[in-house]
This record gives structure tokens, C-alpha cells and sequence, in this order.
């Protein structure tokens, strides 16, 4: 998969150029239909299909007190895309800049870059454009205006209604991995990048990998049974989400940190993608570490007979 990082890059595709174009946050079922939706159409024209989309949510630019946590990384979303098949992508920094730039120029720019551009995919609540004031009805107006064709790609349901990706962050904030799943085509993953700790997991005899997993959506707080991907590899593992009250007291940001069995060695630096397959028990605050200790040994039996 080729990866764009500016418009003015679609030149060097073949064209006619079809563009798939969202913010695609966690690739659910829709927005897959939507990607297949423009892969088919460029291949009717022997053209490249692009899929178009951001660094980061545009409401952490323009709203960031209302931004939505997110569903997946750059990363996760990039090895979801290249798997589909795509053949272009053009992941954009969503910056004050861009945001600034109204919807005829921005759809203008795309035009100038594409050679030629033939058709835009969208969902059916697509925006764009500067304050979002461009929807489904101006850019039919402009195709028409400038010979490119729009295609709106009806909402696709899960258990009788319709996915959208706050849905999804919903099921998941409420641990619902099923629901969660059935959006999004495959298990939910919570994905992060390994950050160094303080060493208390070690000392306990059950070192632990933290995750930092800012702005991420997560389940609720609590131990699970966990299946872990490093790589292609898989480990499993016991997974703590929570403000760990019986060592810290005054935390108020919840903390993600994995025991993995049978894995030694320092991952920090690396990713890890956690898969959770079973609840195990709420978070709650100990006596001491001993009580502590004592409670991870029992997780640890636990999680071993479920994974």
C-alpha cells in the first residue's frame, strides 16, 4: 500500500482516481462496505482507488473538549487498510491549518492534485470543510459542477441498527466485547505503545508491561484474561485497567498494564495489542501488597484455565 502524506501527491497515481473519504476511526463494517465501495468503482476504470483520511479525529483540533477517544491507532488503522487491500492512502495531519480551509477550496485541491478525480465515497454524515459546513448536498453540487461523481454509501447495521463508531465506543466503555465485535467485523484490540514503570509488578513477582494508550477508548476498570499480540505472535496474559488504589491513592487516570505469561525479556518501546476474553473481577483496593500478591496469584490461575 502506498502512503500519501500531502494532496498534492495524488498526481503521481494512476488515474482516474477514486477516493473513499472519512475519518474511519476504529474500520468498522461500514466503513468497510464504504472502502470496498471505492476499490470496486476504480477498478470498473482501471483507475487507483485512495482511501483519504486524518492523523488524528478532526474534533481534537477543532473541539478538543468534545473529542472522542478512539478505537484505533495510526498504526492499527494503516495494517487494517493494507489487509483490505488498499492500494493508496492519504493520511493527512489534521492540523488548524487544514481545518481552516473552506470546503470548495479543499475539494478544489483534490481535484487540481488528481488526474483526473472521477468519483468521492462517503457515509452519509460526512463533513468537511472549514466549521464542517460541507455535507453530501454541496458535494453532489460540486461533482456536478466539476464531473466527478458521488457516491453515498448507505449505513450498515449490526443487530438491527445501524454501526457508527460512537456506538462502538460505547459497547466497549460499557464492556460489551460481542456487540463490540459484531460492528467491527473481528475482536475488538486495544492497542498501545510498552512505557517504562516503576518496577512495583517486578518486585511482587509479576512484572508487568504498561501501556500508554492516551486519548484511547477503554473498557471498563478491572482485571480480565487477556490474549496479547506482539507482532505475529501471540501471548496471554492478565490485564489490570484502573487507578490501582492499593499502591496509589490520589491517581485519578486510569493505568493499563499486562502480566504476560511465560515472556521475559524489556518491551519497552514495543506494541502490544490486547484482545480481552473474560472479566474477572473489578478493581478494588487491598489491606497491603501481601493481599495484593496473593489476589494477582489467583487472576493468574484463573486467566491460565480460561486462555
Amino acid at each position: 500500500m502506498i502512503i500519501l502524506k500531502t494532496i498534492q501527491e495524488l498526481a503521481n497515481l494512476n488515474g482516474p482516481i477514486v477516493l473513499a473519504a472519512g475519518t474511519f476511526d476504529g474500520l468498522h463494517l461500514g466503513h468497510q462496505a464504504l472502502i470496498r465501495s471505492a476499490i470496486e468503482k476504480a477498478s470498473s476504470l482501471r483507475g487507483t482507488a485512495v482511501v483519504m483520511t486524518f492523523d488524528r479525529h478532526p474534533a481534537s483540533v477543532v473541539r478538543p473538549d468534545r473529542a472522542p477517544r478512539l478505537l484505533t491507532t495510526n498504526a492499527a488503522k494503516v495494517e487494517l487498510l493494507d489487509r483490505m487491500g488498499v492500494p493508496a492512502l492519504l493520511l493527512l495531519e489534521f492540523t488548524p491549518g487544514l481545518a481552516s480551509i473552506t470546503a470548495e477550496d479543499f475539494i478544489g485541491m483534490l481535484r487540481a492534485a488528481s488526474k483526473p478525480l472521477s468519483a468521492v465515497c462517503v457515509g452519509s454524515q460526512w463533513s468537511f470543510g472549514k466549521g464542517g459546513v460541507g455535507n453530501i448536498a454541496l458535494l453532489a453540487t460540486l461533482g456536478e459542477r466539476h464531473g466527478f461523481s458521488v457516491e453515498r454509501i448507505a449505513p450498515v447495521e449490526a443487530q438491527g441498527t445501524p454501526i457508527n463508531s460512537t456506538r462502538i465506543r460505547m459497547t466497549i466503555a460499557a464492556g460489551d466485547f460481542e456487540q463490540a465485535a459484531a460492528c467491527l467485523g473481528r475482536n475488538y484490540l486495544l492497542t498501545g505503545t510498552v512505557v517504562s514503570g516503576g518496577g512495583l509488578g517486578s518486585k511482587m513477582g509479576f512484572p508487568t508491561a504498561n501501556l500508554e494508550v492516551s486519548g484511547m477508548q477503554l473498557p471498563p476498570n478491572g482485571v480480565y484474561a487477556v490474549k496479547v499480540f506482539r507482532g505475529s505472535d501471540l501471548l496471554k496474559g492478565v490485564c489490570n485497567i484502573g487507578l490501582r488504589p492499593t499502591v496509589d491513592a490520589s491517581a485519578t487516570t486510569p493505568v493499563v498494564e499486562v502480566h504476560l505469561f511465560d515472556c521475559s525479556g524489556d518491551l519497552v518501546g514495543e506494541e502490544l495489542s490486547l484482545e480481552f476474553v473474560k472479566f474477572l473481577r473489578g478493581e478494588r483496593k487491598f489491606s497491603g501488597l501481601e493481599e495484593l500478591k496473593a489476589q494477582i496469584a489467583r487472576d493468574c490461575t484463573a486467566a491460565r484455565g480460561i486462555l
